[in-house]
């Protein structure tokens, strides 16, 4: 499966996720690479820091900040069982060639009706990808949300109805995220038994259930 996280909105945790979910996966046995299709790099630097503190490879990171991930992302996607885009905000024709590439856009978005706004021109894309790859799938994911307060809530519950949907699984604002990030490591290695690895590892799940994925010749 390739999995690209988008949104034309920065700041939203796009490569916070990606490389927890990835990490999540490689955890499971599952081969795993993550295309950091950033400029900024901020997954790579992840990786460097990891290096730095001589910490183990769980999966592999490659840079491939350009408009013809369609096409290299589908060839990567033959020697690996998960494929995670970190994509780029407001970059057009990236966004564009990562979701051709894509099996699953997910979304990340939070509760807050400005990131609903910001997300129409991302839902334009994904309409326009989807003229042809019809069978793309796209789903919200509510992130950084305090998941007692009523907006948070009232987010969740809009998404439900909406095309595309949400996922029932909400992704809550914790600290263990940037601590963990900070050392090159993910959340699950701080500490396993902790809501945000328990919430990612919820989410991976969700998306596994999903049954989304490709026959390569």
């Amino acid at each position: 499966m390739i999995v690209a996280l988008l949104n034309q909105k920065g700041g939203v945790g796009k490569t916070t996720l990606a490389l927890n979910l990835a990490g999540e996966w490689a955890r499971k046995g599952k081969r795993v690479t993550l295309i950091d299709a950033d400029p900024q790099g901020s997954a790579l630097d992840w990786s460097g820091q990891r290096s730095h503190e001589a910490l183990p490879r769980l999966f592999g990171v490659i840079g491939l900040a350009r408009d013809t991930l369609h096409r290299e992302a589908p060839e990567i996607a033959r020697n690996t069982d998960m494929v995670v885009i970190d994509g780029p905000p407001r970059v057009a024709a990236l966004m564009r060639s990562a979701l051709l590439a894509a099996d699953l856009a997910l979304i990340p978005v939070q509760p807050s009706p400005l990131d609903g706004w910001a997300s129409a021109e991302m839902l334009a894309l994904v309409t326009e990808a989807r003229i042809y790859r019809p069978e793309l799938v796209a789903r919200f994911v509510l992130n950084r949300c305090g998941t007692r307060t009523v907006l948070a809530r009232e987010t969740a519950e809009t998404l439900v109805d909406h095309d595309p949907p949400a996922l029932a699984v909400t992704i809550g604002q914790r600290v263990a995220f940037a601590a963990a990030a900070q050392s090159g490591r993910l959340v699950c290695e701080l500490d396993e038994d902790t809501p945000a690895a328990r919430e990612i590892a919820t989410l991976a799940d969700a998306i596994e259930r999903l049954g989304i994925g490709r026959v390569t010749p």
